[in-house]
């Protein structure tokens, strides 16, 4: 599980694929050092597996399905790429709770630097507009942001400067695919209402689910 705080700005290297299998070697200066092979790292919000670690690189393999599923198959050599190390326990919470399991892949409309602000506008398949209800959480590549605006197809979300700095969305380009991971809370209360039960939220329906 991870909060959707990003811990530095990885660097791949490598990403190449062998059969069905997908090679992911990023460089990594900060969470590196506490690392070890079976750990679970976010990379761009996909959850993945440390396979190797040798002088600050990180590898991971990456199954067909994850390609299929996420953004990463758009990743090249000297891209930055989020990373966050898995939460520990009674670390604090920063963002919301983050699985690293990716839902859909989003795509990048409108970029608009609104001087002390950063507007990015967000299009999603339209089966997953449920999902999403303003000031409600959202990953976005890994990164916990507050949902603003919301339509039927797509959603905005306002990004402060010190979190363009230290993530890649500073670098978005209309058009750009972005890995995309909806508030886990309200997926379980779509379910729960998908199978006909009625939601009422309090602080004993929390506790029974986990929360």
């Amino acid at each position: 599980m991870f909060t959707g705080i990003v811990k530095e700005l990885g660097v791949v290297r490598r990403f190449n694929r062998s059969g069905d299998v997908y090679t992911l070697d990023v460089a990594s200066a900060v969470i590196s050092k506490d690392l070890v092979i079976g750990d679970s790292v976010s990379v761009n919000g996909a959850c993945l597996t440390l396979i190797a670690k040798s002088n600050g690189i990180l590898s991971f393999d990456v199954m067909e399905e994850s390609i299929r599923r996420t953004a990463l198959e758009t990743l090249k050599a000297a891209d930055k790429v989020n990373l966050e190390d898995s939460m520990k326990a009674g670390s604090p919470l920063g963002g919301h709770f983050v699985l690293g399991h990716v839902d859909c892949i989003g795509k990048v409309g409108k970029v608009k630097d609104a001087g002390k602000e950063f507007i990015l506008t967000i299009g999603i398949p339209p089966e997953f507009a449920h999902l999403i209800v303003a000031k409600g959480s959202v990953a976005i590549d890994g990164i916990s942001l507050t949902i603003g605006e919301v339509g039927r197809d797509h959603f905005s979300v306002y990004i402060i400067p010190h979190t363009l700095k230290v993530t890649n969305l500073g670098r978005a380009c209309a058009g750009d695919k972005v890995n995309i991971e909806f508030d886990i809370i309200g997926k379980y209360l779509a379910r729960f209402k998908e199978l006909g039960g009625e939601i009422r939220i309090t602080e004993r329906f929390l506790k029974e689910n986990g929360f």
